[in-house]
């Protein structure tokens, strides 16, 4: 009983001092236990890391492009404190591109097949961006150490029942619980939203709205996805249904920038 007081008093401290945030542009509630600054280094980290393992790109017309696009979204963002700066990796095998803490963009050459103008690679860039704003990665660790948390008050308690099996199968349960009922569906929920935002930051920045349904369209056809309940992204048919009805919302701050 001692081991499980202290955990759950653990847990209690933690949630105290859990920093209760809204996500831009959406509004949506987030539960955050890193610090801004802890996930601004994490990103500068992680860039350090990329750029170590990865070729960067030194083809002149791609780089403009990334650069380009990044720049106006960026300037558009509010992030004066993000140190923006924008990379293609030579890696035709890799059809991605993903934003760190701290604003180091990173898009690779695969990604470019599916790429017909400024306005549909602004639609990846600015979802990418998006995540970064919202801090997507600091609040998935946070779920995440929380988890941990349940799952030591939980073995901690089948422990003192004296029973191993029961233990691990139960831990077991918890386990795939825990992925499929939060994690997953967490993480969907934010892919949703950073296609919310992406579209908010693009238009603003002055890039149709509408191209994001053309290069989501030709994305999903190139690939096999998993079960949505199995995957951290949502179907390709309910991404692109959920952005065909943003894209009527967030027109007229297109039109507005383009005046």
């Amino acid at each position: 009983m001692k081991l499980i007081n202290k955990i759950t008093l653990g847990a209690i401290l933690a949630l105290f001092f859990i920093g209760c945030t809204k996500a831009p542009i959406t509004g949506r509630n987030q539960l955050i236990m890193v610090s801004p600054q802890q996930e601004m280094q994490l990103g500068y980290q992680s860039a350090k890391q990329v750029l170590s393992k990865e070729r960067v790109s030194n083809d002149s017309r791609k780089n403009a492009m990334v650069k380009r696009i990044g720049q106006r979204i960026a300037n558009i963002t509010g992030q004066s404190n993000y140190q923006w700066e924008f990379f293609v990796i030579d890696n035709a095998e890799q059809a991605n591109a993903f934003c760190l803490p701290g604003g180091k963009v990173f898009v690779y050459t695969g990604l470019f097949k599916y790429v017909a103008n400024d306005d549909e690679l602004a639609a990846v860039m600015g979802h990418e961006i998006g995540h970064a704003l919202a801090r997507h990665g600091a609040e998935r660790m946070s779920r995440g150490q929380l988890a941990q948390v349940g799952g030591q008050v939980l073995q901690a308690t089948m422990a003192g029942q004296g029973n191993p099996t029961n233990t691990a199968a139960v831990m077991q349960a918890f386990g795939i619980g825990t992925q499929l009922g939060v994690m997953l569906p967490h993480s969907r929920e934010q892919e949703y939203e950073a296609d919310h935002i992406g579209l908010v930051l693009a238009a603003k920045a002055g890039y149709n709205p509408n191209s994001a349904l053309n290069f989501w369209e030709k994305f999903a056809k190139d690939g096999k996805t998993p079960p949505e309940y199995l995957s951290t992204h949502p179907a390709p048919t309910n991404r692109i249904s959920n952005i065909r009805k943003l894209i009527p919302k967030v027109m007229p701050l297109y039109r507005k920038s383009r005046r």
